[in-house]
This record gives C-alpha cells, sequence and structure tokens, in this order.
C-alpha cells in the first residue's frame, strides 16, 4: 500500500542520486580491477583488448544495479536521497523488471539523456526506463524528529 508521504521522484533528486552511486561504482571498479592488474605483473589493463575484463566491468556495473534494485528498491545513494524504485503495484522490483530497467536505462542515456530528461515532458514525470520497465521511482521525505 503506497504511503501518503510519498511522492515523485524530481529529476535533481535523481540526478544527486546517480553521481553518489556513480562514485561508487567506480570504487567498485577499481576494486575489481586489482586482480587483473597483478595477473599482468603490476602492468595497467588494457581493456581494448581484454575480453575478460570488459566482462567483469560490465557484469559488476550490472550487479550493482539489479541486485540492489531488486533486494530493496533502492542503492546506496538513492537511500541518501530518499528515494526508491517501485513496480506498479508498489512493491519491490523484480529481477526481470530491474533487469529491463538497467538496459532501457543505458538506452536513455544514449541520445544526451533525453531519455532521463523525458520526466520533464511526461505527465506522470516517468522516464523512458521507468515507462519501458513497468517502474517509478518515489520520493519518500524523511520523517522530521
Amino acid at each position: 500500500m503506497p504511503n501518503s508521504k510519498m511522492k515523485k521522484s524530481g529529476l535533481l533528486r535523481r540526478l544527486g542520486a546517480i553521481l553518489y552511486d556513480t562514485l561508487l561504482v567506480l570504487a567498485l571498479l577499481f576494486l575489481v580491477t586489482i586482480p587483473f592488474i597483478a595477473m599482468r605483473d603490476g602492468e595497467p589493463v588494457d581493456s581494448s583488448d581484454n575480453i575478460a575484463y570488459q566482462i567483469t566491468l560490465v557484469l559488476v556495473i550490472f550487479g550493482f544495479f539489479v541486485g540492489f534494485w531488486s533486494r530493496s528498491g533502492s542503492t546506496l545513494g538513492m537511500l541518501a536521497w530518499g528515494l526508491r524504485i517501485e513496480a506498479e503495484n508498489a512493491q519491490t522490483p523484480t529481477v526481470r523488471q530491474a533487469s529491463l530497467r538497467f538496459f532501457a536505462a543505458i538506452l536513455s542515456w544514449l541520445p544526451l539523456g533525453l531519455g532521463l530528461l523525458w520526466q520533464l515532458w511526461d505527465k506522470d514525470k516517468l522516464t523512458w526506463h521507468d515507462r519501458i520497465s513497468g517502474t517509478r521511482l518515489i520520493h519518500y521525505p524523511k520523517r522530521p524528529k
């Protein structure tokens, strides 16, 4: 049952969570890169000729977002900004919905972020990836103390 205090997320709040999560994902990617550097005796990894490294990076990013979204509905960055992804039934998205959202979000960013900016014109304040995945981003304001 939806909370009466919830509201649809605005673009700036969304961008704040994206920035926070980007920093977290970059830190994870640095950690995942360490074994690849170690296997090359300390030499830098050339990602253009190392398919295992490329696949690993993509899987880490995919796992981060889909894992958080399908387990709790929020990444760490989203929690900091009071955001949660919900399916249309106000439940946590399924792994399928979270995966669809992940790939649809990539499509949203490709045309210079138009899919994300779409929420400025959408009557329901939804982005392309919200619509494609059947999810929505909700802001749950903190309760006053």
